[in-house]
């Protein structure tokens, strides 16, 4: 199956692409600068990888997110939270509707290229903060974009069962380089080791016994899972 995969430039996404390596003939990969502060040091992994393995790679700008949308993880928001991924304040970094929006605009790509079906790395441990990352959600979109295109374009979604550590073993498994891919919001020189991204990385790491080649600026004790009221 001719396949586009949505490439960030991060852990996830970029397993997903060497997944599908694997799995499909992958025509195209597309990351999307909509204005987050770490765009700028995840996208040249994406362009990195999508090389290697031969597969064409575009860049779409989606200016009018930073310019418009309520997010922290934006370049116009505020700062970036420190704590545990499922911390409730980790819904300050996100990004209205950002899933709908880049499967919309690469639903039409994919169409346009001859591709029949799209690949996301959408996984298990988003699905606490990030409605669009539920597989309610996914399911739903797929429909509408099935329905929506003459090639009844698909969703595909390998790990949306899956754990970031369960990702991380297989992206390790596939002879995927993580030391050239980004997760920390904080869009500095090196992962800051505390946002929730960060945290969720190096538990991933912890848990699966894969070495961490990551450069964090903290190694503080990861914190604790939040209870759930």
């Amino acid at each position: 199956m001719k396949v586009v995969v949505l490439l960030s430039g991060g852990m996830d996404s970029v397993s997903a692409l060497y997944h599908a390596e694997k799995e499909h003939e992958v025509v195209g990969a597309l990351s999307f600068d909509y204005g987050s502060k770490h765009n700028p040091l995840e996208i040249p992994f994406a362009v990195k990888h999508a090389t290697r393995l031969g597969v064409p790679h575009h860049t779409i700008r989606l200016d009018f997110i930073n310019q418009l949308f309520r997010s922290d993880l934006l370049q116009s928001g505020g700062a970036i939270p420190d704590g545990h991924y499922e911390e409730a304040n980790m819904k300050q970094t996100v990004v209205p509707f950002r899933n709908g929006i880049m499967l919309a605009v690469a639903a039409g790509f994919a169409e346009s290229v001859g591709a029949s079906a799209l690949v996301i790395a959408a996984h298990s441990g988003d699905h606490a903060i990030y409605p669009d990352c539920r597989e309610d959600f996914m399911q739903s979109i797929s429909d509408s974009i099935r329905l929506g295109t003459y090639a009844e374009i698909q969703v595909l979604r390998p790990f949306i069962h899956l754990t970031k550590a369960q990702i991380a073993a297989r992206g390790h498994s596939l002879g995927v380089d993580f030391a050239q891919t980004w997760s920390c919001y904080k869009g500095g020189e090196i992962h800051c080791g505390t946002c929730g991204t960060c945290v969720e990385r190096r538990e991933a790491f912890m848990l699966t016994g894969i070495s961490d080649p990551t450069d964090y600026a903290s190694l503080a004790p990861l914190p604790e899972k939040p209870s759930q009221s």
